[in-house]
């Protein structure tokens, strides 16, 4: 299968929500068992709370900062970025212009750790 970011940045943002006021910027593009993946393309604030299964983010253009568990992070255009299951994380600073693939999968939990 094929996912094309430009027929999804189409569909963003969704509505606002109670949780998300300035918009919804994710959208799932595929889920094939306990994997889905996620298209994301924030704008304003974050307000990520942990996650029931680990993720990757896959950064495809922008650069910017993430919170994990109280530590700064930058990023960029290639990045790659996990955060294991429960983490707390927040994407920090200016959002705009950031495009980013995020895959979720596993146990609620994450996986053990090797």
């Amino acid at each position: 299968m094929i996912f094309d970011v430009d027929l999804f940045d189409k569909e963003l943002p969704l509505p606002a929500t109670e949780k998300w006021k300035d918009g919804v910027w994710d959208i799932e593009a595929f889920q094939n068992g306990s994997m889905s993946l996620i298209y994301f393309a924030p704008e304003g604030t974050d307000y990520q709370t942990p996650h029931d299964q680990d993720e990757l983010y896959f950064v495809m253009e922008g650069s910017g900062k993430i919170e994990i568990d109280g530590v700064t992070h930058s990023f960029k255009k290639g990045s790659s970025i996990f955060v294991a299951a429960g983490q707390k994380h927040k994407f920090i600073g200016e959002l705009s212009g950031i495009k980013m693939w995020a895959v979720f999968w596993g146990p609620k939990g994450g996986e053990s750790k090797a």
